[in-house]
């Protein structure tokens, strides 16, 4: 098979050089099969000494699997490219997060796994519904997660907020900007109550940019949290699941009800300038069939057109009625990309976006039953609510859109 076919998501599997991830390792002279409370059995073979393997480690792993006739329905062996993956972070079957979980480095196991920690009753490929799949594994390399900031010895500082947030100082730095108002760019860490992490900037390796604090762009929780703290200063925010994602949650990343703790370092704080207004003096509208009202503020001379199909690229601005604007992509900075056509933005803009040639400027007065309809989507836009946006059409092109997102 072309890929380790037990992945759930897409993991890089990476050449290495097995020889130079080796530690020491012994064969173990009388091996003992032991089994876990969730079926699985393992018997270690050669025992290393290296690394144990810890959830949130990227561990680097040879193997063969076989069905229990011993035909062999994958290895990384002949491909000469061991498997890289994130343990415990659901990137893989059950079994083998549980069984590598138990291994070091230089450790050799026959691991066999029950289906109900492999792949239940779905057939994958060569392996059949409800089979029992037995793995030669050998765990060659551990590399140390991303690690959660230790509140050990903390408990006396954390501050709890009216609201019920609570957060720990890491690093203060008071002389420096405040966030609050403020666009930030944060970097952050996710967390669940047992320690699994669920998301990282840093892990990718990019900051969250063009945050505003205090506007409704987050959970609540960081709204609070943020608009605490100032350029620089390094907190954990511990947030009750009522300031999160509520009863619901977020499926299929964040299961109802969940507390969350983000460990969060503010990389920059700028002031937030909002953008100027159309200004529609001495502009007659003209109304479309369906209610949407607009103001053409700038009528460019390319003739390239948004249709449906075609990815459109669109800065704007938001308003409700008494003028408070809710949301701007001019004032982050970074215009929003989506296929027009698909219902990914709501059917406003769907139509109104349409009207626009690469350069236009237009104002959109969107009628509520165009736009969040009698529920509004709280807090940030009311019940009912008609709204006005500021839009100007970017580019518009073939394939995939850069960013997803809009409205």
């Amino acid at each position: 098979m072309k890929k380790a076919i037990f992945l759930i998501m897409a993991i890089t599997a990476t050449t290495a050089n097995a020889q130079e991830l080796k530690v020491k390792s012994e064969k173990v002279k009388h091996p003992k099969t032991i089994t876990t409370p969730s079926g699985l059995e393992y018997t270690i073979t050669e025992k290393g000494n290296g690394k144990k393997a810890e959830n949130g480690d990227k561990i680097t792993v040879n193997y063969t699997g076989k069905l229990t006739n011993d035909t062999v329905f994958d290895s990384s062996i002949p491909r000469g490219q061991p498997f890289e993956f994130k343990l415990g972070a659901g990137q893989v079957i059950k079994g083998w997060d549980e069984a590598f979980a138990l291994l070091q480095e230089g450790d050799k196991a026959t691991i066999k796994l029950p289906s109900t920690i492999a792949y239940g009753e779905k057939a994958m490929g060569k392996i059949p519904a409800n089979a029992t799949l037995i793995f030669d594994i050998e765990l060659l390399k551990v590399t140390q997660g991303l690690k959660q900031w230790s509140a050990k010895g903390k408990e006396k500082d954390t501050i709890t907020t009216k609201s019920g947030l609570k957060y720990i100082m890491y690093e203060k730095h008071p002389d420096a900007p405040l966030c609050a108002g403020a666009k930030v760019t944060v970097h952050y860490s996710g967390f669940f109550r047992d320690g699994k992490m669920f998301d990282s900037s840093v892990e990718r390796g990019k900051p969250f940019a063009g945050l505003k604090v205090g506007a409704g762009q987050v959970i609540p929780g960081w709204d609070e949290g943020l608009a605490l703290l100032h350029k620089g200063e390094k907190a954990k925010l511990i947030i009750p699941y009522a300031l999160a994602y509520g009863d619901a949650g977020r499926p299929p990343v964040i299961p109802a009800k969940s507390d969350l703790i983000f460990d969060v370092e503010i990389v920059d704080v700028q002031a937030a300038v909002a953008p100027a207004q159309y200004n529609i003096a001495g502009l007659t509208p003209q109304t479309t069939a369906s209610g949407i009202k607009y103001y053409t503020i700038n009528k460019s001379s390319n003739p390239i057109k948004a249709e449906a199909g075609k990815v459109v690229k669109v800065h704007y601005s938001g308003y409700l009625a008494d003028g408070k604007m809710f949301d701007s992509s001019v004032e982050r900075g970074e215009p929003i990309e989506f296929p027009l056509g698909q219902g990914q933005v709501i059917p406003g803009w769907e139509e109104g976006i349409a009207l626009m040639n690469i350069g236009d400027k237009l104002r959109l007065v969107i009628p509520y039953f165009l736009a969040y309809g009698e529920q509004g989507r709280p807090p940030q836009i009311p019940a009912k609510a008609d709204l006005t946006f500021d839009v100007e059409l970017i580019d518009v092109h073939d394939g995939a859109p850069d960013q997803g997102g809009g409205h």
